[in-house]
């Protein structure tokens, strides 16, 4: 993916587009395309000093300048207190990014190709510097712009305290003084050049426009204590390396680590074995979620960048696509293994904290998800050693969730007479859609919600079936015939009570205290998941009505627009996108559903040819949006009314899975 010019005219153009790269433990780097922070987690280097969280900012930067003669050529972007930019981009003759992003800038003929990795596994980021000059001798200077701050928070110029320090003419080294869980040595290494005191040390109150949109801190400091000055003689061919690393020891070749990162992804999307462009961009986009967390000693799923850590329900939803369709079978067993081992009380956890404390396990469907994961990885992979993985590892989890669920368990969830699941209750909010404002539950979903209870009916399915090949192997099994019983009385029920005549569709939400006939994305599971718990004219009314009323091109509405609550833009402060969220907004994964019981519906149709035309064309879109907001990913969410404007986490794990699963299984085939 290449951009010129023409994607840039303007300073806040450049704004528009961003990327990431990832180190494999919660790290990671990014910026916008031309090199202009515009939220405060844009950094080259977000380390993770405990994996995959404790992230934190210590590479803001670099800026680049060419002297020639007596003519300096600033390449840095910012955008300055004042309303005045440092114009650097006007020098980018382009941004390119395919497996790593890379800057070519030009000034007088002095052209110099910017290339940023990240080590994988190590906390480190290396640029490499590709110079060609022309015919007049220049002197390149490199600033870094560092930083010591958790990469949610910004420092003020008054908090920046390092003990600092030269190892050799090559390398600084700072230690931060604040940060008191260890001792963190940060070093900057350049292959050559000199490191030139700076005159200004610090970069103060850089302005970030996204930040200003969405209500943050807008201004951004750093530390600048050196420039790294290197002499380029006229027609020569120089290349330098640069790298910052908060690692004793790493790799101080920045064309090595280049290469190493390109090949890496290179070899994913080769093992993913698409011929497809879409699909093999999505299947090195899904690469960047999946890392090593140092709790368990495992692989887990980071739910999106820049902020989220793993969320035991969006590691579900996103399992098959990230892991089992690129045929990371190893990774999925990993991830399935470590949620496995922190199952409490038939609960998978919610989420992990950013620190060394106990999961949080607020969540009814996170464990009705980790069945559907269990029943795609069977479905991958199959044989008699991953039913043995099953047995041995997680299948006594299974019995102990439905145990709990049907008996009992924490926050308010059990499962009714009707044989249906009831969860919530005051200011709980345990279904996906779960913002709450203080006192004020945005989305109130207490009760039996659609897409829980089919996710159970699914999950008792999947008992049925494992049940007779293993037998009960805990305290709380039980026989095939009881999970046969239990998931039919779960279909009666269903189709009786969440089957809107009226609307024909189904309610989001029943309960006693009345039926909730608000139209809403949670529906299509009840056709997508692989067993079907409402009848075949149903489920043909329910995609109809989704695709009518949610479709709103790069995912699903979570509210109709008719609908008074209806909230069509998620911007402003953070009260006002809370309220939007879940009312309107429409969200990408959900669209992986749909495309999946269209597809589901329009099996016995003759036309083959045009239902796979028809869902193709529902998800194309998502092929443009890989060009926008952040390259190669998928945001997590985007405004319900036209023009789709993305919003929220510029890479989504749910997002990239679930459209990546449903373009492989349902169109590619």
């Amino acid at each position: 993916m290449r951009f010129g010019k023409g994607f840039y005219k303007e300073f806040e153009d450049g704004l528009e587009r961003e990327w990431v790269i990832t180190n494999g433990i919660g790290g990671y780097g990014g910026s916008t395309i031309i090199n202009a922070r515009a939220r405060k987690h844009h950094a080259y280097l977000v380390a993770s000093l405990h994996a995959p969280v404790l992230r934190y900012a210590v590479l803001d930067k670099t800026d680049e300048q060419v002297k020639i003669e007596d003519k300096i050529y600033s390449f840095a972007a910012n955008m300055r207190v004042g309303g005045w930019n440092d114009e650097g981009q006007n020098y980018l003759q382009s941004f390119e990014y395919q497996e790593v992003p890379e800057f070519t800038y030009q000034a007088e003929g002095f052209f110099v190709k910017k290339t940023i990795a990240m080590e994988w596994e190590k906390n480190t980021v290396a640029i490499s510097y590709d110079i060609m000059n022309g015919s007049k001798e220049a002197e390149f200077s490199i600033k870094p712009l560092l930083t010591f701050r958790d990469h949610n928070l910004r420092l003020k110029d008054y908090e920046f305290d390092f003990e600092e320090s030269f190892e050799d003419e090559h390398t600084f080294k700072f230690v931060p003084n604040t940060y008191k869980k260890d001792r963190v040595n940060v070093r900057v290494y350049c292959s050559e050049g000199t490191f030139a005191e700076s005159e200004e040390k610090f970069d103060l109150d850089a302005v970030l426009l996204t930040e200003i949109k969405t209500g943050g801190e807008s201004v951004i400091n750093s530390y600048t204590p050196y420039d790294i000055k290197i002499s380029v003689k006229p027609f020569e061919h120089k290349k330098v390396s640069f790298v910052c690393s908060v690692e004793d020891e790493f790799c101080r070749d920045a064309f090595a680590t280049v290469e190493t990162a390109k090949t890496r992804i290179r070899a994913l999307k080769e093992k993913a074995g698409f011929e497809d462009d879409f699909a093999s961009t999505l299947a090195a986009a899904a690469d960047q979620f999946i890392v090593q967390r140092e709790s368990t000693g495992k692989k887990t799923i980071l739910a999106g960048y820049p902020w989220f850590t793993d969320w035991g329900r969006d590691t579900m939803i996103a399992f098959t696509g990230l892991t089992l369709v690129t045929k990371r079978f190893e990774d999925a067993r990993g991830i399935l293994k470590s949620f496995a081992m922190y199952v409490k009380n038939g609960l998978v956890p919610n989420m992990f904290p950013d620190e060394d404390l106990e999961p949080l396990y607020n969540t009814v469907d996170g464990s009705m998800w980790y069945f559907y994961a269990v029943k795609k990885y069977l479905e991958y992979t199959g044989t008699d050693s991953d039913y043995t993985f099953i047995k041995n590892e997680i299948y006594e989890k299974l019995e102990e969730i439905i145990h709990f669920y049907e008996h009992g368990t924490d926050f308010s969830i059990y499962m009714d007479r009707d044989g249906l699941v009831s969860a919530g209750g005051g200011f709980d909010q345990v279904t996906w859609m779960d913002v709450r404002v203080g006192e004020w539950v945005v989305t109130p979903r207490h009760g039996k919600p659609v897409e829980v209870n089919a996710l159970w009916y699914n999950a008792l399915k999947l008992m049925e079936e494992l049940s007779a090949k293993f037998g009960k192997v805990s305290e709380y099994g039980k026989t095939t015939q009881e999970y046969a019983a239990m998931a039919e009385h779960t279909k009666e029920s269903f189709q009786k009570k969440f089957y809107n005549e009226k609307q024909e569709c189904l309610y989001d939400v029943v309960s006693d205290e009345g039926n909730d006939d608000k139209i809403r994305c949670n529906q299509i599971y009840a056709v997508s998941l692989p067993y079907s718990v409402l009848e075949p004219e149903m489920e043909k009314k329910v995609v109809h009505k989704v695709i009518n009323e949610l479709y709103a091109t790069y995912g699903l509405r979570t509210l109709n627009a008719d609908n008074p609550e209806y909230q069509p833009y998620y911007r402003g402060k953070l009260h006002d996108r809370d309220a939007a969220y879940h009312q309107g907004t429409a969200w990408a994964f959900p669209l992986g559903a749909l495309v999946t019981a269209y597809v589901k519906v329009t099996k016995n149709d003759e036309n083959q040819d045009f239902v796979r035309a028809y869902a193709k064309n529902l998800i194309r879109p998502l092929q443009d949006h890989l060009m926008d907001g952040c390259i190669g990913q998928i945001a997590e969410i985007f405004d319900g009314n036209e023009p789709n404007i993305s919003r929220g986490t510029y890479a989504q794990a749910w997002s990239v899975g679930e459209i990546l699963r449903a373009y492989s299984e349902d169109i590619l085939g």
